[in-house]
């Protein structure tokens, strides 16, 4: 380590020192807190931008900087260390910026309520903002589940932060317990890492995604333990145990239906969750592991297929909520499906993309419906809106431009960012041939309808918001809100706007002019975690096969925007009007299904209390009456034969000389009758 990068831990350790300050002097300190944690986070924010600039000259690293357990022989270590490299140093100001903003906004959302257990609140953001820092700054895939962990923690302590409250409590359990039934198969995935590869190392000569790689190019396995299955079949069945972990924090299909009950929480946690923290924490492990997953085609394929169906799944249930958190909650779950699509489709610049911008414009958007639920006194529902605009111009304007960017408007910049997974998706689907090809414009058709759903639900919940007139008393005269709730929405509705230009792809390709730097970015740094080796590892013979089709950009961009603007002016005519009424009500049966989301909560409910349950009452039974009672049996004759033939030992000798007796002569008779026998 050289100079700034001298600091890099203290990056993650300012928001724990916040943690101690707010969790044991909070009450005593004004704010609760509060300023502890403003401060820590703009410390790490500061050493994150002199990492990022270290790291744009060229210096990372790579280091081991504990070793808490040594196996026999040094056959296994265990160990915490850092990496910095461009992805993580990138990821480092997202978070920092982010929890920053954050922890300004909570001053106008919590402090003004004359809300009890602050410390108890500030704490709960620095403990957060420390564990998301340590994960990704890891340098090895254990250290990382550890923090994974710890970021589920937190997130259940601050969902549930109103606990005395019927709902908060019940979403935070729902949240932690099937998020950990997703890390259960991240945990046996971890072991199988270091079972296969004896390391758990992301980079460097011995990293398992290199050990993996060269095994496959030699056809070699050599100390690589793959347990009777074939090379890549087995690194297929690890992948995908760890992405039981990804599927579970990054709220995809199946494991998707905790996100929406999080938003029991407090507002500025849902800006953190969404756009940070928890669910970026699993499409940023993919993105991190990245040279390990191309090379298992068959990953690849249900990686995409997950994300491409997620993000139309999630779409549809967007356009019928009344809720405004409730809309941008499934609007995170989609927007994450596009990640996913894009890593599956091998567009690990585009996922790594569309995680930038959608933490810059969802933080926007959670903490723009924080400042309107502030001006409605805490009522959420939209229909008790509208007329907002003019009475909260600051809010409205940077909402605004959240909204262009969640919907994929030209310029904004979700445009850029989604259009180039939508790119990547279709490019390498028509360009990749056999089953892989087939799944990947699978997943690029759902990505692509999802685009219009977006659009729609979009402004639907703008014009519902902010346009025609106010529908109920409080919308008539708001609450006003503060500078500490204007700033982060003027910072993040900037940032919302323009955070698109560092990869313009459609505009490269139209000029000729260089506009891609976030894939020059992505293309330096560590060897072996480098954009440029995933694309070799991806087109190489034994990875995944991917092959660009040559498919032009600019038609993608020009089709997915076209679709955007569809279904944004679809809502902007049904909904643009002094007193809107609800036209999906013309949906009937199908805004039902919708509405209750499907009827997920009720089948796993269904799931664990129909199938799950008897069947553990079953082996119960078998284990009792079948399982115990063969032991107990074999014990009980044991039992009995012990205390029939104890009886022999009396302590008398004429008993012990009558027996010796007896025994001599049943001897006799025997070898008698034998030597007959033989006679």
């Amino acid at each position: 380590m050289a100079g700034i990068l001298d600091f890099t831990p203290a990056i993650v350790l300012l928001p724990f020192v916040s943690f101690l300050v707010a969790l044991f002097l909070g009450g005593r300190l004004p704010k609760g807190g509060a300023l502890a944690g403003i401060a820590a986070t703009a410390g790490s924010l500061v050493l994150s931008l002199a990492t990022f600039f270290a790291v744009s000259q060229g210096r990372t690293i790579d280091t081991t900087i504990y070793t808490w357990a040594t196996g026999a022989q040094d056959a296994l270590t265990l160990t915490f260390g850092i990496l910095i490299d461009p992805l993580s140093a990138m990821m480092l100001v997202i978070v920092t910026l982010i929890a920053f903003l954050v922890h300004i906004f909570s001053l106008g959302y919590m402090n003004d309520e004359g809300e009890v257990g602050l410390p108890r609140y500030y704490a709960g953001l620095g403990l957060f903002t420390a564990s998301m820092l340590g994960f990704v700054v890891a340098d090895n895939l254990l250290m990382a589940f550890m923090f994974f962990e710890l970021v589920g923690l937190c997130s259940f302590l601050l969902i549930g932060f109103w606990f005395r409250e019927q709902g908060p409590p019940s979403a935070a359990k729902k949240a932690f317990l099937v998020t950990r039934f997703g890390d259960y198969f991240f945990l046996v995935g971890v072991v199988a890492v270091f079972a296969t590869f004896g390391t758990a190392q992301f980079a460097g000569e011995h990293a398992f995604p290199v050990l993996a790689e060269e095994a496959l190019a030699s056809g070699a396995t050599g100390e690589i333990n793959t347990f009777g299955f074939a090379p890549q079949t087995w690194f297929t069945i690890v992948g995908l145990l760890v992405l039981g972990g990804v599927v579970g924090k990054s709220a995809q299909f199946p494991l998707h239906t905790w996100l929406p009950d999080a938003m029991e929480g407090p507002t500025p946690v849902s800006a953190l969750i969404h756009a940070a923290t928890m669910v970026a924490a699993g499409v940023y492990l993919v993105a991190r592991m990245y040279g390990f997953y191309a090379l298992s085609p068959t990953a690849l394929a249900i990686i995409a297929l997950i994300g491409g169906f997620t993000a139309l799944f999630a779409a549809t249930m967007g356009v019928v909520k009344q809720e405004i958190k409730q809309v941008l909650a499934y609007s995170t779950i989609s927007q994450y499906g596009y990640m996913m699509l894009a890593l599956g489709a091998g567009g690990y610049v585009a996922a790594t993309f569309h995680l930038l911008t959608h933490a810059f414009f969802k933080a926007l958007l959670f903490l723009g419906a924080g400042s309107v639920i502030i001006a409605m006194h805490h009522n959420e529902n939209m229909w008790d809106m509208g007329g907002l605009k003019d009475k909260m111009p600051v809010t409205y304007w940077t909402f605004l431009s959240g909204s262009l960017a969640l919907a994929g408007i030209f310029p904004f910049s979700g445009f850029w960012s989604k259009d180039e997974v939508l790119f990547e998706a279709l490019n390498h689907g028509l360009g990749t041939e056999g089953g892989l090809g087939t799944v990947l414009l699978v997943a690029y058709a759902f990505g692509l309808l999802a685009v219009f759903f977006t659009g729609f639900y979009t402004f639907r919940m703008v014009m519902l918001t902010f346009h025609g007139e106010p529908r109920s008393e409080t919308a008539r005269n708001p609450h006003g809100v503060r500078w500490n709730v204007k700033l982060p929405l003027a910072v993040l509705g900037i940032l919302a706007a323009v955070i698109g230009f560092v990869n313009m792809v459609p505009v490269e390709e139209l000029t000729g002019m260089h506009l891609t730097f976030l894939h020059d970015w992505l293309d330096h740094g560590i060897s072996g975690l480098t954009a440029h080796h995933y694309l070799e590892v991806l087109e190489s013979d034994f990875g995944a096969g991917i092959h660009a089709a040559g498919f032009d950009a600019l038609v993608s961009g020009a089709v997915s925007l076209a679709l955007a603007l569809a279904g944004a002016g679809l809502a902007f005519l049904l909904y643009n009007d002094p007193e809107p009424t609800e036209h999906t009500d013309k949906l009937g049966g199908i805004k039902t299904v919708l509405y209750n989301n499907y009827y997920q909560d009720e089948y796993q409910v269904w799931l664990a209390t129909g199938v799950v349950q008897p069947l553990s009452r079953a082996a119960d039974k078998f284990d009792n009456g079948v399982v115990d009672g063969v032991v107990n049996g074999v014990s009980s004759v044991s039992l009995l034969s012990g205390s029939r033939v104890r009886r022999i030992q009396t302590g008398v000798v004429s008993n012990y000389a009558a027996l010796l007796t007896l025994g001599l002569t049943a001897l006799l008779l025997g070898f008698g009758i034998l030597g007959g026998w033989f006679v």
